[in-house]
């Protein structure tokens, strides 16, 4: 009987058939929330909003998210918007193929980590694809892609010392945790858009 009902607590947490997310295939914070649904394997419907036909501005996805962004994750008569909020909503709610590690050092710094990549790295990567015009006006013509780059390194290079002595296999250890999550959407969209390549910084950093 004690088998069965474990099992079935078991059963319980691994299902999830009220899990929709609402996001944007090209948005690295949709990507983050994707991530990490599969590695908790939880099952959710994916609701598409397409940014660049501004489906974000319509009624009902404001009714979900008066901020009007991605991604939104509805569970049941709960809403989280923000990739982060959503990511700690998602550990606690199913803990099955944790997130982020028991050792509070580590556990602080995947936390710092999200957090770098959410306030720092994130809003100049916004910043040089909405207001490129802007940017140019203030460095120069043909110069708002250099400053881009430029800004978006600072940030990584930070990251690289935040976890210098924690890197092996992953960000901050043997096992993927939350700092790879949000580590790995930002990388291969700042690869995509801005030209940056990461492995000639990662040499400069060693030479340097």
């Amino acid at each position: 009987m004690e088998q069965l009902n474990n099992q079935n607590q078991r059963d319980t947490m691994n299902s999830s058939p009220e899990l929709v997310l609402y996001n944007f295939s090209h948005s690295s914070c949709s990507w983050r929330v994707r991530f990490a649904l599969n590695l908790k394997g939880l099952d959710y419907e994916y609701k598409a909003v397409n940014l660049a036909k501004g489906e974000q501005f319509s009624t009902e996805f404001e009714k979900l998210n008066p901020l009007r962004y991605v991604p939104v994750l509805v569970d049941g008569d709960v809403v989280v918007s923000d990739s982060l909020a959503i990511l700690l909503y998602l550990e606690e709610k199913y803990p099955q193929r944790a997130l982020l590690p028991d050792d509070p050092r580590r556990k602080a710094l995947n936390l710092q980590v999200a957090s770098v990549v959410c306030s720092s790295i994130q809003p100049l990567h916004m910043l040089a694809l909405v207001v490129h015009k802007s940017i140019e006006e203030k460095v120069g013509p043909g110069e708002g892609l250099l400053w881009a780059q430029s800004s978006i390194e600072k940030g990584f290079f930070a990251l690289e010392k935040l976890v210098k002595d924690f890197a092996t296999s992953f960000a901050t250890g043997e096992a993927l945790y939350m700092a790879d999550v949000f580590l790995a959407p930002q990388i291969a969209t700042v690869v995509m858009r801005f030209n940056i390549d990461m492995a000639l910084n990662m040499r400069r950093r060693e030479l340097g």
